[in-house]
């Protein structure tokens, strides 16, 4: 206390209150952070665990965040809040594994001041070094909306660019980036476009690639004589060539966009030359070429809303599609392909693309699995997210009925065992004008 000496008398009784108060409040406030989370058992419910069959009458135990249990007849700790899930469908909380979610609202700052953070200018189209979720806006509109739909994690990923940098899985809840990313990075993200490239051909673009991955792979070797500037110039600057490193040593994987049937092969012959991991992102001819593609053990990330082709790239689209490459043993994850904006507004509708690959042949199981534990499994996080298990996050969904039917609503979405609640943007809107003013009358 000698330090309060000195101060003006209202100076100490002031200090010396809060000190009193603190003397109290430290140990107090250290109990309750030592105390233990709420235990959660959902009861009664059909539980799909996605890793194994379903479970009529099951329950799922959520504790300290993460699942305890799960299963029938599971012992219920006394004073655990209790879910009745009877009638009602358990999942995991949905994936979505191709959004620029929390990058980009209102299309940009020439639209009603909107913003977009989804690329970076690179070089030559080259911006390996990019990590894209390190722009996330926690606080962004489109995030809640998502939530409510039982999207509770979603890859967030560059756009654009030859190369266009890395991409990391986050949990829909947090309040700051740290506190939502489950792991990042997961994917350097790429697309098989010349025009992302500034370049003028398909054998251009694959020479282009060559040259990039032959400078990252002797980018270690030659370390010392590259940072004294004693090499010839390289296709891209260091801090991308130094990026590049996790692909090369197959720790990470490339993903990247690409839909020609033709250039999936390109892609496949790149991967198998220089040894690396490649995911198949969009994929429209991919059918053509399955069998290749379930030979090279490739994940295929694809959509089934849409069988319109949009170019020449992707005359071949079918809506067969997804069902087609699972059937030729393909690890198939379920994207957007819809339109309404399927990587940021729309990205909760990867539930509706399940129920159109149902309808054109996938079955329901491995549509469920292609929006949940496949993605999780594709980019490195299966052990914790994607699968209602002990031990994996308390991602978990309850639903009025089939996830995949319009009309079913998402009732609890739990994302790290915490209830997620609050309206959204959109009910807000709904709400306001769901009423009409006073004055206004129709005739």
């Amino acid at each position: 206390m000698r330090a309060l000496h000195g101060l003006p008398s209202r100076a100490r009784q002031v200090a010396t209150l809060a000190a009193a108060v603190a003397s109290v409040a430290g140990p107090v406030a250290a109990r309750a952070q030592a105390a233990p989370p709420p235990v959660i058992a959902i009861t009664g419910g059909t539980v799909y665990p996605v890793s194994g069959p379903k479970i009529e009458g099951g329950t799922v135990l959520i504790q300290g965040g993460n699942i305890s249990a799960v299963g029938r007849n599971i012992p219920i700790p006394a004073g655990a809040e209790r879910v009745d899930a009877t009638g009602k469908w358990v999942t995991p909380g949905l994936i979505n594994a191709a959004t620029n979610l929390g990058l980009t609202e209102a299309g940009g700052p020439q639209f009603s001041g909107g913003y977009n953070d989804t690329r970076a200018t690179g070089t030559k189209g080259i911006a390996a070094a990019f990590n894209a979720w390190e722009g996330l806006n926690p606080a962004s509109t489109f995030i809640p909306m998502q939530r409510g739909d039982g999207i509770t994690s979603v890859l967030v990923a560059p756009a654009g660019g030859l190369i266009g940098g890395r991409a990391a899985m986050v949990d829909l809840a947090g309040a700051t980036v740290g506190a939502m990313v489950v792991r990042g990075p997961v994917a350097m993200v790429g697309a098989f476009d010349p025009t992302a490239g500034n370049l003028q051909s398909r054998g251009e673009l694959i020479g282009t690639l060559r040259d990039l991955l032959t400078d990252a792979r002797s980018f270690v070797a030659r370390r010392a004589a590259i940072e004294s500037n004693q090499t010839r110039p390289l296709s891209a600057p260091k801090a991308d060539l130094e990026a590049l490193q996790p692909v090369l040593n197959r720790t990470m994987p490339l993903a990247i966009a690409v839909d020609r049937a033709s250039d999936i092969t390109a892609v496949l012959a790149l991967a198998r030359q220089f040894n690396i991991r490649v995911a198949l992102v969009g994929a429209a001819e991919a059918w053509q070429v399955a069998a290749e593609i379930a030979a090279a053990r490739v994940p295929v990330m694809v959509g089934a809303m849409n069988n319109i082709p949009g170019s020449f790239n992707t005359l071949g689209m079918r809506q067969e599609n997804a069902a087609m490459l699972k059937a030729a043993g393909v690890q198939v994850t379920l994207i957007g392909n819809g339109p309404g904006d399927g990587a940021t507004f729309n990205a909760r509708n990867i539930r509706q693309e399940a129920g159109n690959a149902v309808a054109y042949g996938m079955t329901w199981d491995d549509a469920l699995r292609a929006i949940t534990l496949a993605p999780a499994e594709a980019f490195g996080v299966g052990d914790r997210i994607g699968s209602l298990q002990p031990g994996r996050a308390a991602n978990v969904v309850v639903w009025s009925g089939d996830p995949f039917e319009f009309e079913t609503r998402a009732e609890r979405v739990y994302i790290r065992g915490a209830l997620q609640s609050g309206r959204s943007r959109q009910d807000e809107l709904s709400e306001r004008y769901r009423r009409l003013p006073p004055n206004f009358r129709t005739p």
